[in-house]
């Protein structure tokens, strides 16, 4: 199933942030699945268009902090946005941001990430009756209990599980995350706790991990927190990507059988990204395509339900990666054929 609401296309550029997070992303591979020969005609058998989710404040207290949630919900909320997306740097000036050039209000912006939220929340209930589903949103790994970070005002994927998890539908679940950046956020809100299991797959230099470990009150950087399983991979090592994950994923089936995976499906590693922080990965259109494969078919095969996230994917190449794995999936998961 894909869960994508039509018209909700904002892109950054519309409130002036200049980050290439093209709102296209999602209507292009929409679009190229609708348009499928095959897979289009049978739109209803794998199309979900409403997000009906409610997300209260009360859900986001489940894993934020409430100094923080009453910011998001004050005079403060501008601040918030400006700091999670870094759109003023120690000088004062603006960074990567001009409001010149916005058309919508920069709070709206809170707006959308409230809707990633509920997409996420809808992708895991989905997912959970259906087994597969890939929400064209949400993925926001980075958010962390005090506040947010890397372009992630809140973290989406921990809100959903613990609200499935209030509503005893889920007890167990693991997030495998893909995404060329650590899965910081996730690390350090679910550190300790033995019904979610994290692996994250990531860039084992540059961003979030070129910051201070420590503060000068010697208080750790929540970026370092480790994962259950960390496979960090250096620049160059492009090559050793697809057995690492093999390796990382068997390590994990030494940990409790979930009620559902959480697959933080970002895109960012791929060789045509256009984040500047992404660059020690460089993945072709083929491992990534390899790289989807292997998730998909691992949970498959074990029979769990998985709930897959956009995360992160930059510029105007992204598209291609989600289109060309959920090609592939929805044909296998309808048991339909290409030939």
């Amino acid at each position: 199933m894909i869960l994508y609401e039509e018209g909700n296309n904002i892109g950054l550029i519309d409130f002036g942030i200049e980050i290439p997070v093209v709102a296209s992303r999602s209507m292009k591979t929409f679009d190229f699945i609708k348009s499928h020969e095959i897979l289009g005609p049978k739109i209803d058998q794998w199309y979900i268009g409403k997000i009906d989710e409610q997300i209260t404040q009360d859900d986001l207290l489940q894993v934020h902090s409430a100094e923080y949630v009453n910011k998001l919900f004050s005079d403060g909320l501008e601040q918030e946005v400006i700091n999670t997306f870094e759109l003023v740097d120690d000088q004062g000036n603006y960074n990567r941001y001009n409001p010149d050039n916005a058309n919508v209000p920069l709070v709206r912006l809170f707006d959308r990430v409230l809707k990633m939220v509920a997409s996420t929340t809808k992708c895991c209930r989905v997912a959970l009756e259906k087994k597969f589903c890939f929400a064209l949103a949400g993925g926001m790994h980075h958010g962390q209990k005090d506040f947010g970070k890397g372009f992630c005002m809140l973290n989406d994927i921990v809100i959903a599980i613990r609200k499935l998890q209030a509503e005893n539908r889920v007890r167990t679940v693991w997030v495998i995350d893909v995404d060329a950046h650590k899965g910081d956020g996730t690390a350090a809100l679910t550190r300790g706790d033995d019904t979610i299991t994290t692996l994250s797959i990531h860039m084992g230099q540059g961003w979030p991990l070129d910051e201070e470990m420590y503060d000068a009150a010697g208080n750790l950087n929540p970026s370092f927190i480790d994962s259950d399983i960390d496979i960090p991979m250096a620049k160059g090592e492009d090559d050793l990507y697809i057995a690492r994950l093999q390796a990382g994923l068997t390590k994990l089936e030494s940990f409790p059988r979930p009620d559902l995976a959480i697959v933080v499906a970002g895109v960012d590693p791929f060789e045509k990204d256009e984040l500047p922080s992404t660059s020690d990965l460089k993945l072709s259109l083929s491992q990534m395509k390899q790289r989807d494969l292997l998730v998909y078919d691992f949970l498959k095969k074990r029979d769990l339900a998985g709930a897959f996230l956009m995360a992160g994917g930059y510029g105007e190449n992204s598209w291609k990666v989600y289109a060309q794995f959920l090609e592939w999936a929805l044909l296998d998961n309808l048991k339909l054929s290409a030939d």
